[in-house]
């Protein structure tokens, strides 16, 4: 049987959900993910809530990728996301591995979303020709974060009414949206 992903949910829906996480986005979390994950029901609703202030963003991007891989592996199974509270940073980057009509927000929730940070210190020291291959990979690891960090906001903002232009505008001052915003905005399907 395959799952409709265009309902929208009730909040009866929500009442049990098999994945619990809570805390910052990183190893011991994906570990309780991987754990909940394994014994998740093989058919129907899986519902996944989420609470996070943020984390390691290719943490989440591991678990978003667990859940894309199986949402293609099995028709039968239709995982949704439950934001709770606080959904910032890596939060927002898992959010964005679910399709908009499995995205939810408990009233009042606060959803934030932001550029990658990076804190790293260039030492150029030695002949002057060396020095370039450490500023070029400098360079490279910059725009490469910058293009994976991009096709994370291109899935987030995916059938919204948000634009590209107003993510990369909005992103480096941190963008905070309230539940109700974010559903208006289309980033969300509803708020329970």
């Amino acid at each position: 049987m395959t799952m409709d992903w265009n309902e929208t949910l009730s909040p009866k829906a929500f009442d049990a959900p098999r994945i619990l996480l809570a805390g910052p986005v990183g190893y011991d979390m994906y570990h309780r993910f991987r754990d909940q994950f394994a014994v998740a029901p093989a058919t129907g609703l899986v519902v996944i809530e989420l609470s996070t202030l943020g984390g390691d963003p290719e943490v989440a991007r591991m678990m978003g990728e667990d859940v894309r891989f199986h949402s293609e592996l099995s028709a039968e199974r239709r995982f949704v996301f439950l934001g709770k509270a606080a959904i910032y940073s890596a939060g927002a980057t898992f959010m964005s591995f679910f399709a908009r009509g499995n995205r939810y927000l408990t009233r009042g929730t606060r959803l934030m979303i932001h550029e990658r940070k990076l804190c790293k210190t260039l030492e150029i020291n030695g002949p002057l020709t060396t020095c370039i291959a450490g500023v070029k990979a400098a360079l490279h690891e910059i725009e490469h974060s910058i293009a994976i960090q991009n096709e994370g906001f291109e899935n987030l903002i995916a059938g919204s009414q948000v634009t590209m232009d107003e993510v990369l505008r909005r992103a480096p001052e941190n963008w905070y949206l309230e539940a109700q915003e974010a559903k208006a905005l289309g980033l969300i399907q509803d708020v329970i």
